[in-house]
């Protein structure tokens, strides 16, 4: 038995916030239906590498949804989501506020017909605001948030993420707000509305920044690779060429560190008991530690630092993942068989439960593939169906 099984997720969302929140409730057994424009899809199916014009990105972000092409902004794809509203748990949705309004599916008519739906509004700025109706992507959130400002040499410029970062911390964040909002119902037998923006759950993760501007007027300031919380941490060379990640954010580690590299006078140092103090002296840790590592093979350096209980790590790219040991203990990747391409390899559910666990049960699917047995649960006969597809409101 998984989790979530008995619940029925719209997911009437694009690209990547949205739908991985929809992805990660149907990784654990959630009924998701995924609805797309019948001609043009999600823009996400063309994102990224492919296979014979089969984008694999969206083989991972929609697995396990059933994909039905409806277009929403025609009378008569409305009323099949209003008819899917009345039996589902959850409608999630990214279109600019106003909207859904325009189209009479503002969340107060869907909840007149479902009193225990939620609807999870997920928007680049939110619902209100002087930005709300504006255009907003991952990409600006981590602008505004202060991440690129943040992140990069400190004679570089700011630098954004080579991936949609903001908008899968923004897609983790609102699944637990969509459990959140369920376990609330199970108290009250009541449906509500969640607003989430995309430039909101990144702050969470870049530490009390605000806190410490308010009480000192602190901002935070590019170190590279560095942290501004402790020291040593950093990326270090070896003698054979590989890059190796060394964290001390305990201080027992960076005591074990220092005294691995031949520097166990450093430990007597008054400065060396707070990460901060270790921080004012970066340069001569970093001078010690990348002296000792790189006069090593990287094989010898975790070995050392393994012996003596020390965090390292070597700096992979996709290569090194495929055949990592660790990763394959866990059972992160799995390969499931795909109607288009044979079989594709995808990542597994993102944790493990002891009772129900997730499961990958089918990659993303071909645009409208499950239309049909979507209406059919509607009631539509076949013959409506096919006149709603000869009109272009199916796919």
């Amino acid at each position: 038995m998984t989790s979530l099984a008995d619940l029925r997720v719209i997911d009437a969302a694009t690209l990547f916030a949205g739908p991985s929140a929809a992805m990660m409730l149907g990784d654990f057994g959630a009924d998701v239906i995924k609805i797309e424009h019948p001609r043009r899809g999600d823009p996400s199916r063309g994102h990224g590498a492919s296979v014979d014009g089969v984008g694999l990105w969206w083989k991972s972000l929609s697995r396990n949804k059933r994909a039905a092409a409806v277009d929403l902004s025609r009378e008569e794809g409305q009323e099949i989501l209003r008819r899917l509203a009345e039996r589902s748990d959850v409608l999630v949705e990214n279109f600019r506020p106003g909207t859904l309004e325009r189209w009479g599916l503002a969340p107060a008519d869907l909840m007149a017909l479902n009193p225990r739906l939620i609807v999870a509004r997920m928007t680049g700025f939110g619902q209100f605001g002087p930005m709300a109706r504006q255009p907003g992507f991952g990409t600006l959130a981590e602008a505004m948030s202060g991440f690129a400002a943040m992140t990069g040499e400190p004679d570089g410029p700011p630098t954004l993420p080579p991936l949609a970062l903001a908008d899968g911390i923004a897609g983790l964040a609102m699944s637990y707000a969509v459990m959140v909002a369920l376990r609330a119902r199970e108290r009250t037998g009541r449906g509500q509305v969640i607003d989430m923006a995309i430039i909101e759950p990144i702050l969470g993760l870049l530490g009390p920044q605000m806190t410490a501007f308010k009480a000192l007027g602190v901002v935070p300031e590019r170190t590279g690779n560095r942290s501004s919380n402790n020291a040593p941490r950093n990326t270090y060379r070896t003698r054979d060429g590989r890059w190796l990640a060394v964290s001390t954010s305990a201080q027992p580690i960076a005591e074990r560190v220092v005294t691995l590299v031949g520097r166990a006078d450093l430990v007597e140092q008054p400065w060396f008991g707070s990460g901060s103090g270790r921080v004012r002296h970066a340069d001569e840790l970093d001078e010690a530690v990348a002296t000792w590592i790189a006069e090593r093979d990287a094989a010898e350096v975790i070995a050392r630092f393994e012996e003596v209980q020390a965090a390292v790590a070597p700096i992979y790219d996709v290569a090194d993942i495929a055949v990592d040991p660790q990763y394959a203990a866990l059972g992160t990747f799995v390969e499931v068989p795909d109607e288009e391409l044979g079989t594709v390899t995808v990542q597994n559910v993102l944790f493990r439960l002891s009772e129900t666990p997730g499961e990958v049960r089918w990659p993303g699917r071909g645009l409208g593939r499950d239309t049909d047995e979507v209406l059919g649960e509607l009631a539509y006969t076949p013959e409506r169906i096919a006149a709603l597809r000869d009109g272009g409101v199916i796919a």
